[in-house]
């Protein structure tokens, strides 16, 4: 082999040694933008990233668990998300597997403020979800579903209403 080949061989193993980390960086950068955005009541770049027929599990017994199929129902979740307002702070974000099956886990905390400035709900989770091709078809979040409970007692007499 040629020192010419043996370059060009070199330099394709490089690159492609480097897009596997490339890629996973820029799922996280994506993510943490949506994120941001999110904070800010735009759900508009989050739901740009979901499928149509998206699947979004949240367990527990409260009123935000459920078993929620496809776009329009996911996107009345998160609206009553921001609605209400919960803020959700990603802290550690690993990123697997290629474009066409990417796993990402989430770890992050969310917490809702009182008009006052009192926090009234704070609480941790963690979040799965399955990215093909750039779209988010599957995700479910894991909290401490006993504080989701509190956080309903409290929209009981304080929630806004309306979509």
């Amino acid at each position: 082999m040629s020192v010419s080949r043996c370059r060009s061989a070199v330099l394709v193993g490089a690159l492609v040694a480097a897009l596997g980390p490339l890629y996973a960086w820029s799922v996280r950068y994506m993510l943490r933008r949506n994120l941001r955005r999110l904070r800010d009541g735009d759900i508009g770049p989050l739901f740009g990233t979901y499928s149509d027929d998206v699947r979004f599990v949240f367990p527990g017994r409260n009123s935000w668990a459920g078993d929620y199929q496809g776009r329009d129902e996911v996107e009345r979740w998160v609206r009553r998300f921001v609605r209400v307002g919960l803020k959700l702070e990603p802290r550690d974000i690993l990123v697997a597997g290629p474009p066409w099956r990417t796993s990402v886990c989430l770890r992050f905390t969310d917490q809702a403020t009182a008009p006052d400035g009192e926090i009234v709900y704070a609480n941790r989770g963690t979040m799965f979800a399955r990215i093909v091709w750039g779209k988010l078809t599957y995700y479910e979040v894991h909290e401490d579903t006993q504080k989701v409970a509190e956080f309903d007692e409290y929209l009981a007499s304080h929630e806004p209403t309306g979509a």
